[in-house]
């Protein structure tokens, strides 16, 4: 089935998460469900524009947020390209649709205080979970890698000697990013309690759990969550916050914003700039402290 061909594709040659390759799947079923429930029963392959139109519309009718529409719509157009590419179909049906109107959504980081309440007050046990879950959370805060390509990282990736570590990123695309004084450190720690985990010899993978066994997306957001749920009244945390929050403290801080995008795997400068805000925010407070015009 093109479908089946098609979430391969996007593991094997795009290196997709297993969560995102999830979520793509649920949403060419979604498609493919309304389509059939219509009363010629079309395929995806074979819907036009109209037809899709009215998935959206009663997307929208179910009371479903624009920005969650949007993204079933980013999966439709990403299987219609890969339709084209294969010669399975001759135009795009979403060639010429446009998202549908959202919100920013301003996600908020983890202030500097919080992040020195938990490295310098926090007690992480001394054991290999406690060693392996400071490691991560300074790893996140470091570098500002995403998940997954946490949670695929290998042991050959890591280059201690001369301080940087390879990640692969979105599209198979490989950057390398350097390691702090204290990251290292911790690496050094976390290598020497691994080896004593049962089976630990067994994976080619960096970060494992008690078991010898990979670790995986639940594990490290639990991991984040549960940690920070102690130093901070935040709705949110998660691991993609840690990356937000190295990228907002780079930037005020004084790191260029073409540095930042390349730590941080983005392809373009536009991914990189909603991150600006919080930069932007704290400018804003140094003008107003500094300018002789706002002095009383």
């Amino acid at each position: 089935m093109a479908v089946d061909a098609f979430i391969s594709y996007l593991s094997l040659e795009k290196n997709y998460s297993p969560h995102t390759l999830k979520a793509y799947g649920k949403d060419l079923q979604d498609c493919s469900s309304f389509l059939q429930s219509l009363q010629n029963e079309l395929s995806l392959e074979e819907a036009n524009y109209n037809d899709i139109r009215n998935w959206i519309v009663s997307l929208v009718e179910e009371g479903l947020s624009n920005r969650s529409v949007n993204r079933k719509i980013t999966s439709l157009k990403t299987y219609y390209k890969f339709l084209l590419k294969i010669g399975a179909i001759q135009t795009n049906p979403l060639a010429r649709h446009k998202a549908l109107k959202t919100s920013k959504k301003i996600e908020i980081p983890f202030s500097q205080a919080e992040m020195s309440t938990l490295f310098n007050e926090f007690p992480f046990t001394d054991d290999f979970e406690g060693i392996r879950d400071r490691l991560i959370i300074e790893l996140f805060y470091a570098t500002g890698i995403r998940r997954s390509e946490l949670i695929n990282l290998r042991l050959s990736d890591l280059d201690l000697p001369n301080g940087n570590i390879k990640v692969l990123g979105k599209r198979n695309k490989e950057r390398i990013i350097p390691l702090l004084a204290s990251t290292r450190g911790l690496f050094e720690a976390y290598l020497t309690a691994r080896e004593e985990v049962e089976n630990s010899a067994l994976s080619e993978y960096l970060f494992i759990t008690s078991k010898g066994k990979k670790v995986y997306e639940t594990l490290v957001y639990r991991i984040i969550n549960g940690y920070f749920s102690k130093v901070s009244s935040k709705v949110k945390k998660s691991p993609h916050i840690l990356r937000h929050t190295f990228a907002t403290h780079m930037l005020n801080q004084g790191a260029d914003l073409n540095s930042v995008k390349e730590l941080l795997g983005h392809s373009s400068l536009a991914s990189t700039q909603v991150y600006t805000h919080n930069s932007i925010a704290e400018l804003k407070k140094v003008h107003s402290r500094a300018h002789p015009r706002n002095k009383k």
